[in-house]
């Protein structure tokens, strides 16, 4: 099996990290160069992919390692601009190995699209009828995506809600159910729910409104769980902290609120890397962590009897590996290539581990340390930069820095003009 433990990663030159990936992935030497190329995507390309097109905006591209996840092991692509994030979930998934990583889960590709049905003088009657049509609505939306239902996907059911006193006045909305297979399915459901707009009003009586996907993805639900020894994260006093640490955020919204960004600056990276849609993605986890009506950690924490730290996340991840950016941007298309990915669904489980092993490292270093140690030491860097250190210089002034505890412009300045 392959191994992505790498120790000292960080300290390698670029040229030799893209050496191990290449060894690791098998993509030769030439492919991933293009990943350093800032003209990979051309200013054409970008203008067919986005309107008013003016320039192109670069963020870097960093490597979460040591990750086992259903017992293989991942380098997993992640782009953002915060210092500490992509160190943070290597750590994280490394003190999982000795327990053999992450194990997943997973409900399936099914998406929903909503259509509002509106002046209706008995909601209750049309939402029989509706059940009634059900084989002939789900027929006609496949009739208008037949490649998406012959390689087994496809509208498969129908659901009706009854939404009262609106300010509107009473709301049918019918559920379309859609297996979107490998992809995010936005395009397909919205199609499909335009073109059975006609045949709703009909059944119905009523007047539809709005046809379109909905973000929260509860059908396609993705969940990753993992067990820390006790011994790895340093005793169980530390476990005791952690989880805490998670019930103040199970307690609390507004702690909530962090511990989850904290989540999602893993998953989001990753979400961007593979050219996914970030919104999609957070739209999804934030209301789903508030669909009981209180704003919850999308994370749990537990203690088994050995006095062991066990971990879960359950999100709904509405991925693709077809159509959006994710075919058109050549550097998403390296990415997964990177990641090794068959499918949707394995591209999720490997996300959602890796929300799961970036809130292990936050939560962690907020229940031992604090989270600035770690962070400002990166931050740093980007300060002696900013001063105009080049070179080894930029080490040393950092040094320096964090050694005084003063990370500041001013500071950063003042030791470049007196080394």
């Amino acid at each position: 099996m392959k191994n992505n433990n790498y120790s000292g990663f960080y300290k390698l030159s670029i040229e030799k990290r893209l050496d191990e990936v290449s060894e690791f992935t098998g993509l030769n030497k030439k492919e991933l160069e293009k990943l350093c190329n800032d003209k990979h995507l051309s200013i054409d390309m970008a203008n067919n992919m986005v309107e008013n097109v003016i320039g192109l905006y670069t963020l870097p591209i960093g490597l979460a390692l040591n990750f086992i996840i259903n017992e293989k092991e991942y380098l997993i692509p992640m782009v953002t601009e915060e210092p500490s994030v992509i160190a943070a979930a290597s750590n994280g998934a490394k003190i999982t190995r000795s327990s053999g990583g992450f194990y997943t889960s997973n409900t399936g590709s099914y998406m929903i699209g909503q259509i509002q049905v509106m002046g209706l003088k008995n909601v209750e009657y049309a939402k029989l009828k509706l059940y009634e049509h059900k084989k002939e609505i789900i027929d006609k939306c496949n009739q208008i995506d037949p490649v998406l239902n012959k390689l087994g996907g496809g509208a498969k059911d129908i659901e009706i809600r009854k939404i009262k006193s609106s300010i509107s006045g009473d709301i049918l909305v019918v559920h379309l159910i859609v297996n979107t297979l490998d992809a995010m399915g936005a395009n397909a459901i919205n199609t499909m729910a335009e073109y059975i707009a006609p045949t709703i009003e009909k059944i119905t009586g009523g007047e539809v409104y709005l046809r379109i996907l909905s973000n929260l993805a509860i059908k396609r639900i993705f969940r990753s769980s993992t067990r820390i020894k006790k011994e790895e994260l340093g005793s169980e006093e530390i476990v005791d902290k952690i989880i805490s640490a998670y019930a103040f955020a199970e307690a609390d919204p507004f702690r909530a609120a962090t511990h989850n960004k904290g989540i999602m600056n893993g998953i989001s990276a990753a979400v961007l890397a593979t050219g996914n849609d970030t919104r999609a993605i957070e739209s999804a986890a934030h209301s789903y962590a508030s669909l009981t009506g209180r704003y919850k950690p999308l994370t749990i924490w537990e203690k088994d009897k050995n006095g062991d730290l066990l971990g879960s996340i359950e999100i709904p991840l509405p991925l693709g590996l077809v159509g959006g950016a994710t075919k058109v941007h050549p550097t998403a298309g390296l990415n997964i290539k990177i990641l090794g990915v068959k499918s949707a669904n394995e591209l999720s489980e490997v996300i959602a581990s890796l929300g799961l092993a970036q809130n292990l490292a936050a939560i962690r270093a907020l229940a031992t340390e604090g989270i600035q140690r770690g962070h400002m030491s990166l931050h740093a860097k980007n300060i002696a930069v900013q001063a105009g250190a080049k070179g080894d210089m930029i080490d040393k002034v950092v040094k320096v820095m964090i050694e005084n505890n003063k990370i500041n412009l001013e500071y950063a300045k003042d030791l470049l003009r007196k080394i």
